[in-house]
């Protein structure tokens, strides 16, 4: 593994001993790679997925900031749906800057408080 990515790593697991998500507050977490985007909403004491979005089919030609934007708008809706208004961000060792900001940005526009 790179210099980088053992980084993020270091910065994932410090940040997960703090985090965690319950049934009342789950865990929003975010996972990017190059091309795609993709947010999770996780509830950690019963180890199970609540709410899931990404931008893998999403076919239209937009920069990966706004396809960022469009996955927080998706993640929202999907975690109202589910019953879910309150989350715990966790940005899984990536930098509050671009991508993670914008979908974060997005997922409070569509009505999750956090």
């Amino acid at each position: 593994m790179s210099e980088k990515s053992n980084r993020r790593i270091r910065i994932k697991a410090h940040i997960r001993t703090k985090i965690s998500g319950t049934a009342e507050k789950p865990r929003l977490t975010v996972f990017r790679s190059n091309t795609q985007i993709y947010a999770q909403i996780i509830d950690d004491v019963k180890g199970v997925t609540l709410a899931a979005a990404s931008s893998l089919g999403s076919k239209e030609k937009i920069t990966k900031t706004e396809q960022a934007a469009v996955v927080g708008k998706l993640i929202a809706k999907n975690a109202l749906e589910a019953g879910v208004k309150e989350v715990v961000f966790d940005r899984n060792g990536y930098l509050y800057h671009g991508r993670v900001k914008q979908l974060a940005d997005a997922a409070r526009e569509g009505g999750l408080k956090f």
